[in-house]
């Protein structure tokens, strides 16, 4: 328990690499489901528009999860809940790749979302604990594994699907780098999520808290869109083939990872508001093209800039969060992904209600235009 533990003993190499490999697994989790929507979509016989409301059950999953994520990992520890996500995702994962039926699948996804929110929220209080015993910057560096575990969902699913294996043997594929990572790190994952001198848990909101988690779920709205929709767009809008939709989602990957590993690095030089402007911008600029320039390369080439763009917006707020004194960081950071994940969890269903109601184009759009938030946000925050 946080009572027992000293804070000199939470930054040590061996909880620096347990925490890389849970952003991994959170990752690759998320990833590997990006190349099933397509397949989920036509073996439901789903319009946008209701694609749109089942993956809202994913997005309410999380959210009830995510609800109690920071007490719960105040009272049990990190180790425990992120165990606990992980076998709640790798027991969703078969019924995603293989159910026919809308109940079954709804279920499915509110155990999976339920399973990414509690690894994703407790994964970012155990970052943020040994970042702020750290004498340097490490949450994108921790993010980044985030955005390879992505890479190697989206890319590996998508080459297993081109390789003529069903969607069940994917999914048994991803099932078990998931479990495996966990047998290795888990005795290493923090016990605790919350400082040994921290003595106040009581919820106390605040206007900074407020524009952070604003910021973070705009720049989730952004990834999202990339999970869900950017398989959506190449195959129906650039005529891309089905088997091929995961690599929209692997390219933003790709481009998030590496700025993400060099995100500590450029912080160092630039600071936390020049990162946030230009990475607001970027993303921004990234919808606009993917719109305006015909053909699926031209889409690729506009997902890479949305992936710079993104990267470390996220990694960035949640470390302003930690570090605020208003409560302990299980209960700051924990606020802020909430609302955060309410982005990448509930935002695509928003983007497949407009898609239905104007077009796809029109959504896209609509996400350039709200990251002005966190262009305007990072003019607020230091």
């Amino acid at each position: 328990m946080s009572s027992t533990v000293l804070p000199q003993v939470i930054n040590t190499p061996s909880t620096r690499v347990s925490t890389r490999a849970a952003f991994f697994v959170a990752g690759f989790a998320m990833g590997a489901w990006a190349p099933l929507v397509p397949y989920a979509q036509h073996r439901l016989h789903l319009n946008s528009g209701s694609l749109g409301l089942l993956l809202l059950c994913l997005g309410s999953g999380s959210l009830i999860s995510m609800l109690f994520s920071g007490r719960l990992a105040g009272r049990f520890g990190c180790r425990a809940v992120i165990i606990a996500g992980a076998l709640m995702v790798c027991l969703a994962f078969p019924f995603l790749a293989t159910v026919d039926s809308i109940g079954i699948m709804i279920l499915g996804l509110v155990i999976f979302g339920a399973g990414v929110g509690l690894t994703d929220v407790t994964v970012n209080i155990q970052g943020a604990l040994i970042e702020q015993n750290s004498s340097k910057p490490l949450m994108s560096g921790f993010h980044g594994l985030f955005s390879v575990g992505g890479i190697m969902g989206a890319a590996g699913g998508s080459v297993v699907l081109s390789s003529g294996l069903s969607p069940m043997m994917m999914s048994f594929g991803a099932l078990a780098v998931i479990v495996l990572v966990m047998l290795f790190i888990g005795k290493n994952l923090l016990p605790f999520a919350t400082h040994a001198e921290a003595k106040h848990s009581r919820f106390r909101l605040h206007p900074r808290l407020l524009l952070m988690a604003l910021m973070c779920m705009t720049c989730f709205l952004a990834e999202g869109a990339m999970l869900d929709w950017s398989g959506i767009w190449l195959t129906s809008e650039r005529g891309l083939s089905l088997e091929h939709a995961g690599w929209g989602y692997a390219a933003f990957a790709v481009a998030m990872a590496i700025m993400r590993l060099l995100g500590d690095t450029l912080i160092t030089v630039l600071g936390r508001r020049k990162i946030l402007i230009l990475s607001g911008s970027f993303a921004m600029s990234g919808y606009a093209l993917a719109v305006l320039l015909p053909g699926w390369e031209a889409s690729l080439a506009a997902f890479i800039l949305v992936g710079i763009g993104a990267a470390n917006v996220a990694p960035i707020v949640t470390t302003l969060a930690g570090i605020e004194k208003i409560m302990p960081s299980n209960m700051s950071v924990a606020f802020v992904s909430t609302v955060g994940y309410l982005g990448i969890l509930m935002g695509p269903a928003l983007i497949g209600f407009i898609s239905h109601l104007a077009s796809l184009s029109a959504a896209f759009i609509f996400i350039a235009i709200s990251l002005v938030i966190v262009v305007l946000g990072a003019l607020k925050l230091q």
